[in-house]
């Protein structure tokens, strides 16, 4: 396995990684801006109201429109104009061909030490219509949906697990199933052979197939740096892009949050070469 590649620096809080586009988009949280990255490390940033530091998503409608989590769903113009779909508050989100966007969330103030209550994922249709189609998730995290549409896969961080679900002809999710466990997932990414890479919890990542067999891994060689989100992307060949920030175990989860907001900035994002290419989009 090579040896990671630096290629971006400075951040506050690299979050929800995605391939886009020929480009690394992903959410730099603290600093409220979407960035995007080529295969040399120029970045583009972009300031987005999404209404709150931490905990906020991007993805994209079918015709190309950029779409953000946070207090509220947003979808960005091209005449540079920002519409509000839905006054829900949500983490992380992925859009399907038909134009349903799934949200998740939960309901408590993570960065405040608030006691964990059990998360959702939510539908919010082409319509504007809102409507829940799961509960009872472990501190929901990364989604992606199987390219036909008909399988979404979820990150439970709290549970340690990846949890599956078939996606209905109206959009509502059935048929729940563990796809792996002992894990660690934050955000999550779907490759070109189905597999999914993840999180192990430490410094290190995983590609997993349903069923929980590890078909790769690798490690950061970083203390206190593990990988938030990470994606595949085509950087002149299939590349694992990780996502870090410095995250003291041995603090509180309040503790480390408060370290990210106020400085110094510490996120990064580190590049290894892979064998399967990303999903493209």
């Amino acid at each position: 396995m090579s040896e990671p590649k630096l290629l971006v620096d400075n951040l506050g809080m690299p979050e929800s990684a995605r391939w886009h586009d020929g480009r690394l988009w992903f959410c730099n949280w603290i600093e409220q801006q979407v960035v995007a990255v080529d295969a040399d490390g120029k970045a583009e940033y972009s300031d987005v109201p999404v209404g709150r530091l931490m905990g906020w998503s991007i993805d994209w409608t079918p015709d190309g429109r950029l779409l953000t989590t946070g207090d509220k769903l947003r979808r960005y113009e091209p005449d540079g104009s920002v519409t509000v779909l839905a006054e829900q508050g949500a983490n992380e989100l992925v859009v399907d061909a038909r134009g349903n966007i799934y949200l998740n969330g939960a309901d408590f103030d993570f960065a405040g030490g608030e006691a964990p209550k059990p998360g959702w994922i939510k539908l919010v249709t082409p319509d504007g219509a809102v409507r829940q189609v799961a509960d009872d998730i472990q501190f929901p995290n990364g989604m992606v949906l199987t390219p036909d549409g008909r399988t979404l896969v979820i990150a439970e961080s709290f549970a340690g697990r990846l949890t599956a679900f078939d996606v209905g002809p109206d959009g509502g999710l059935s048929n729940r199933r563990v796809v792996a466990g002992n894990l660690g997932p934050d955000g999550i990414c779907l490759d070109a052979e189905g597999a999914i890479w993840v999180q192990t919890g430490g410094a290190g990542a995983v590609r997993v197939t349903e069923g929980g067999e590890i078909l790769q891994r690798v490690e950061l060689p970083f203390e206190d740096r593990a990988p938030f989100a990470l994606t595949v992307v085509d950087f002149d060949g299939p590349t694992l892009c990780l996502l870090t920030a410095e995250w003291r175990m041995s603090d509180s989860i309040t503790d480390n949050i408060q370290r990210l907001i106020n400085g110094p900035r510490t996120g990064r994002v580190y590049t290894i070469p892979v064998a399967v290419p990303p999903v493209d989009r």
